[in-house]
């Protein structure tokens, strides 16, 4: 079962429209297997620009590991920014999620609140800020990243690093807000856990691109080229994510890896 959490999920953005639907799907699909973007970055890492898949899931929720697993093949794809953020409200049935983190609980209850919806879910996927369906759907994972794929990003976001100092330049190449929020995410690539107890007991799942720090870096007024230099330690990879609000739609995305 679906893990809710007060009552009932909240609504598919996803639509399916005929024809039409099917044109786009299969135009979409194309354009997914031949964007990858990858660009060498100065001095350290490669840089890739790509569509934000956050997945909402817990160690304790038995309905997440297939939504693991697509999320997994997700990250596998050079166009993909795939995220995984464990949340804190299931570690009272008897397995407490050591990669669960209050903030990543409150920015899935934004999102809620955002889309005035009463409750929040696992697993619960989130495709660019602005599409949301159970995690374990890979049809629909598939077609709604492919979708966003094709429309593409509003704001193209590029970034550098020499040592701890990392260069965020970004210009808005489309319509956007007057003020967007400039996010900086750090993450673990491979995280493995053996469960021993709760809904997943007896089971070791493999999560990636586990979160381990979501932090605001500054706001943006769009009408203007930006470049801002941030402080980043340690090896993980980087994310800058550029967003109208800190829960609005995802504007555009780059990272360092």
């Amino acid at each position: 079962m679906i893990g809710y959490f007060n009552g009932g999920r909240l609504g598919n953005m996803h639509s399916n429209d005929g024809k039409e639907f099917l044109m786009r799907h299969a135009i979409a699909i194309l354009a997914l297997a031949a964007s990858s973007q990858v660009a060498p970055a100065l001095a350290e890492g490669v840089v890739d620009q790509g569509t934000v898949v956050e997945l909402f899931t817990s160690q304790g929720c038995s309905s997440c590991p297939p939504a693991d697993e697509i999320l997994a093949e997700l990250a596998d794809r050079e166009h993909v920014i795939a995220l995984a953020l464990h949340v804190d409200y299931w570690d009272y049935i008897g397995w407490a999620d050591d990669l669960a983190d209050p903030m990543f609980t409150a920015r899935q209850r934004a999102y809620a609140k955002a889309w005035d919806a009463r409750n929040v879910y696992t697993p619960q996927m989130v495709v660019a800020g602005v599409t949301e369906f159970v995690g374990s759907h890979h049809v629909t994972a598939l077609d709604s990243v492919a979708s966003h794929v094709l429309d593409g990003d509003p704001v193209t976001v590029g970034l550098s690093r020499s040592g701890d100092l990392l260069t965020i330049d970004a210009q808005a190449v489309g319509a956007v807000p007057a003020r967007a929020v400039v996010q900086v995410v750090r993450y673990t690539p491979e995280v493995v856990r053996a469960i021993e107890r709760g809904e997943n007991a007896g089971r070791t799942v493999v999560y990636r691109n586990v979160v381990t720090d979501w932090s605001v870096a500054g706001t943006w007024d769009t009408d203007r080229p930006l470049a801002l230099d941030v402080t980043v330690q340690g090896d993980a990879p980087v994310v800058v994510i550029v967003q109208d609000g800190a829960n609005g739609p995802v504007l555009g995305a780059a990272r360092l890896r």
